[in-house]
């Protein structure tokens, strides 16, 4: 089998190849110097570094607004926890309170007397019949008070069983003075801002 060489010339555009010299860029591409590549990455990583510190400032401003929010939470928690333990404390201050007065006057009741007292000296002028309304037990006590500090007493004991021990009540034709315990310690405890109720 014999081999014919064809002449380039005849050979068509698909046929014809040749291998181009690698020393020489085909159609005008030129390649970049090392000078050129250096600078590309080094403006690559500056673009880089740039990105990644403005998603890391706001990645880190977003943090911080959590941060500020989770610790204007945890004071709020802390006052509303500082309001409700003061409460209980008063809550149990109160209890306190009102337990010792009573065991107070159950052991004590000549303390009805200071009571009676200092109504009495509240009146700017005692005239009009004045009454004192006392719980029996304190009425016998209280009696007994006028007959020696009193000695021109005008002051008439009414007895009233349903008066808890160690309060009173003062009627005149013009005034009248609440000083039964509930009322006491109402204003005891209002004043201290609270609403606790005298029986539980």
């Amino acid at each position: 089998m014999s081999s014919k060489s064809i002449p380039k010339e005849q050979l068509s555009a698909y046929q014809r190849w040749e291998l181009s010299a690698f020393d020489q860029p085909s159609d005008g591409v030129k390649l970049p110097t090392a000078d050129e590549i250096q600078r590309i990455q080094q403006q690559a990583y500056q673009e880089g570094f740039a990105a990644g510190m403005k998603d890391g400032r706001a990645e880190g401003h977003t943090i911080s607004q959590q941060m500020q929010t989770l610790m204007a939470e945890l004071n709020q928690s802390m006052q509303q926890f500082e309001i409700t333990m003061a409460q209980e404390i008063m809550n149990l201050a109160l209890d306190i309170a009102r337990q010792m007065v009573r065991s107070a006057l159950a052991v004590n009741p000549e303390l009805v007397l200071a009571v009676v007292r200092e109504a009495i000296e509240s009146l700017p002028q005692v005239n009009q019949n004045p009454v004192l309304i006392l719980h029996p037990e304190d009425a016998l006590l209280v009696r007994s008070m006028l007959a020696h500090e009193y000695q021109e007493s005008v002051w008439r004991v009414v007895d009233d069983p349903q008066m808890e021990r160690g309060g009173c009540r003062v009627e005149t034709g013009t005034t009248e003075i609440d000083a039964n315990m509930e009322s006491r310690w109402q204003r005891i405890v209002t004043a201290l801002g609270s609403d606790a109720p005298w029986r539980k």
